[in-house]
């Protein structure tokens, strides 16, 4: 997904707070698993949250993306970091949290692979664990046919990235078109990312499958909410 552009993934997305993002994320463990001590992110990428929450937990990760976990193996050194398709992993071992953050969930295009997904999260979950799973966006909130323009101003990197949204039945299409500046020239190349627009109905049937008691926290840590599970009795 991000071969192109995992080289700047974190200037891209350098406005996200991760620090004020774990902050709440562990007040919302805390509040239902106190002392909770280990934790798995799903879809880590390049390690920015686990970066943070290892003050708190012990920490590990899981992530499609070859390329991204390079980057997060460089950041967070000896953490224990897995390659493999969330919809189908088998670590060995449970967890006390897992997580899956930044809307990372909608990469999974199907129902029944969200299904799938939200099945190997729980199945990774201690008694009295906590998975806690950001959504990305709803069929009725998201907007086709608009264009969109981020830009990243560094002294020695320039990011002009132009984003034309579409949709092709449940699936939220994002054509990127990137623009790199650097001491060694112009780059440019494009990404085609594909998210799915599942309803908070199907959300939640998906939790209520995988044996799970879920609440909805509307606003989450950007704006998008959070899904926080636990395992049913």
């Amino acid at each position: 997904m991000f071969t192109n552009s995992a080289h700047i993934y974190d200037a891209v997305y350098s406005f996200k707070d991760y620090a004020a993002e774990s902050q709440r994320l562990h007040e919302l463990i805390e509040e239902r698993s106190p002392g909770a001590s280990t934790l798995l992110d799903v879809a880590c990428g390049t390690g920015k949250h686990l970066e943070q929450l290892r003050a708190w937990y012990e920490v590990s990760g899981f992530d499609l993306d070859p390329q991204l976990l390079e980057r997060a193996r460089e950041r967070l050194g000896d953490v224990e970091l897995h390659q493999g398709d969330m919809t189908a992993f088998s670590l060995g071992r449970r967890f006390d949290v897992v997580t899956c953050l930044f809307s990372s969930i909608g990469y999974v295009v199907t129902l029944e692979r969200l299904g799938d997904a939200i099945a190997a999260m729980a199945a990774h979950l201690n008694p009295g664990g906590v998975l806690v799973v950001e959504p990305w966006l709803t069929p009725d909130v998201w907007v086709a046919d608009r264009p969109h323009l981020l830009s990243v101003d560094e002294p020695d990197l320039k990011i002009a990235r132009m984003t034309f949204s579409g949709r092709e039945g449940r699936l939220a299409i994002m054509s990127f078109e990137y623009l790199i500046g650097t001491p060694a020239g112009v780059d440019a190349f494009s990404e085609r990312h594909e998210a799915a627009l599942f309803t908070d109905a199907e959300y939640r049937q998906a939790f209520v499958a995988a044996g799970l008691v879920v609440e909805h926290d509307p606003e989450g840590l950007i704006g998008r909410g959070l899904y926080i599970a636990q395992p049913a009795g």
